[in-house]
């Protein structure tokens, strides 16, 4: 990208981890968001859920899933639901609440981001295995980058670049997860003017760019706070805007499927 200054990085690639590939053999999965007892964009999630089964196991999606999904969202106010289907067609479903103050967090709850080596990316599905990643829940989130320091997503999110009035992200090429959060806020920056650019980010764009942001199907929209342990700029009002569209849509269509 010629939009960016650079900023020199000085951390080595000999000293970056590399993540191992997942187990495959442990499945797949989906997180979903629940709001008021529903299952925030079910189908959506399911779709790419029943894909990626086809693709990797050639397997259908479970008869009733849909269902069961309804069912254990019900009395969870807002929290998150995992499904794991495993190669033979086995399912599990776990829900927990989730703290009001991370949904579409505010800046100072923030992301704090680390650089790991992740070559060719783990791609478009959704493994299971999510211990490579070696995350805790409130250590760093991984910043997964290929070759050539580029940028390729998030542990737990799809990333987005603002640059002045513009919105960045990472091409959905096949080496990172579509996520289903990241094609509502392309679809939201769209409505409200925004322009959207999907092409190769380095980690230096993310250092030099006006605002850094996640986008996940529970968090939301959510501020990057560091990266490497240097600060990243959170004074922007572009991932507000996105994140209150955001959260416009999820209740609407949360409320649609209430009424159907």
């Amino acid at each position: 990208m010629t939009a960016f200054s650079r900023r020199t990085w000085q951390q080595t690639t000999s000293t970056m981890e590399t993540l191992p590939t997942p187990n495959r053999e442990l499945g797949l999965f989906e997180t979903l968001l629940v709001l008021d007892g529903e299952p925030v964009a079910l189908g959506a999630h399911l779709e790419r859920l029943a894909a990626s089964l086809d693709a990797v196991f050639a397997a259908e999606l479970p008869p009733g899933l849909a269902e069961e999904a309804a069912a254990h969202a019900r009395g969870l106010a807002l929290g998150r639901m995992r499904i794991v289907v495993d190669p033979a067609g086995t399912t599990t479903f776990a829900t927990q609440e989730v703290d009001p103050l991370d949904f579409f967090p505010r800046p100072e709850r923030g992301a704090e981001l680390r650089s790991v080596r992740c070559p060719g990316g783990l791609g478009r599905h959704k493994w299971a295995d999510r211990r490579p990643l070696g995350e805790t829940p409130a250590g760093p989130v991984s910043l997964l980058l290929d070759r050539d320091d580029e940028v390729l997503e998030a542990g737990r999110a799809n990333v987005f670049v603002v640059v002045g009035e513009a919105l960045f992200t990472p091409r959905a090429d096949g080496r990172i997860l579509p996520g289903t959060a990241r094609a509502a806020t392309i679809e939201v920056a769209a409505a409200a003017g925004v322009e959207v650019r999907e092409e190769s980010l380095r980690r230096d764009d993310l250092l030099a760019a006006d605002e850094v942001f996640l986008t996940g199907s529970v968090r939301g929209v959510e501020p990057v706070r560091t990266l490497d342990g240097v600060d990243l700029s959170t004074g922007g009002q572009m991932g507000r805007r996105i994140g209150e569209g955001l959260r416009r849509r999820w209740r609407t269509g949360r409320l649609a499927a209430t009424r159907s």
